[in-house]
């Protein structure tokens, strides 16, 4: 089972449906006690970086973010909840986040149309990478956003918007994904096979 975070943000069946129709079993799960069996963990988010911390710790489902990402349970953050993994985020100075990355969220550069709201190439970074893997090429993904992490090591595809913009980062069970897979078509599908393939 796969447990969708649901901190009452955004509309979150979109990505509970998009790993059902990969085949996975995924619930919406707003209380930490109903994520305990979960084979892996999704935090999506839309809209603001404090409204959503605010709303994920109201919610105690931080625990369960942290708790999954802690013991090695596979665990996927999309839009939002990627921005959510750093430590803070321009959009809401002085709101901590679960500062399981390092670094900071960043205003897109100056002199793009914020938010980037369109579909956008991949570009590998080069490092090794279960998400990516079996992707086609050229790999569209589709955006909305107006703030993206800063480069770090974890990093492991950009799109060019403006200058070179973090689309989604790796690290052994943790994947985050700038982009939202559930609106990518197939090659949004086919990351969440993988991940779906990864809760085992």
């Amino acid at each position: 089972m796969i447990a969708v975070l649901d901190y009452g943000i955004g509309n979150l069946r979109s990505a509970q449906k998009a790993l059902e129709k990969v085949g996975a079993e995924a619930v919406l799960v707003t209380e930490p006690r109903a994520a305990e069996l979960a084979s892996g963990v999704v935090l999506p988010g839309v809209g603001s970086f404090g409204r959503c911390m605010e709303a994920l710790r109201a919610s105690g489902l931080d625990k369960v973010a942290l708790g999954a990402i802690d013991s090695g349970t596979p665990f996927l953050g999309v839009c939002v909840g990627l921005q959510m993994l750093y430590e803070g985020s321009e959009e809401s100075p002085g709101v901590d986040g679960l500062a399981v990355l390092e670094g900071s969220v960043q205003v897109l550069p100056d002199g793009v149309k914020r938010p980037q709201m369109q579909w956008n190439v991949l570009q590998a970074t080069g490092r090794p990478s279960t998400l990516l893997e079996g992707l086609p090429q050229p790999a569209w993904a589709y955006f909305v956003h107006s703030y993206a992490p800063e480069a770090s090591d974890e990093v492991v595809a950009i799109c060019d918007y403006g200058g070179p913009v973090v689309a989604a980062v790796e690290r052994e069970n943790l994947w985050g994904t700038q982009f939202h897979p559930e609106k990518s078509g197939s090659v949004g599908l086919s990351l969440l096979q993988s991940f779906a393939k990864a809760c085992g």
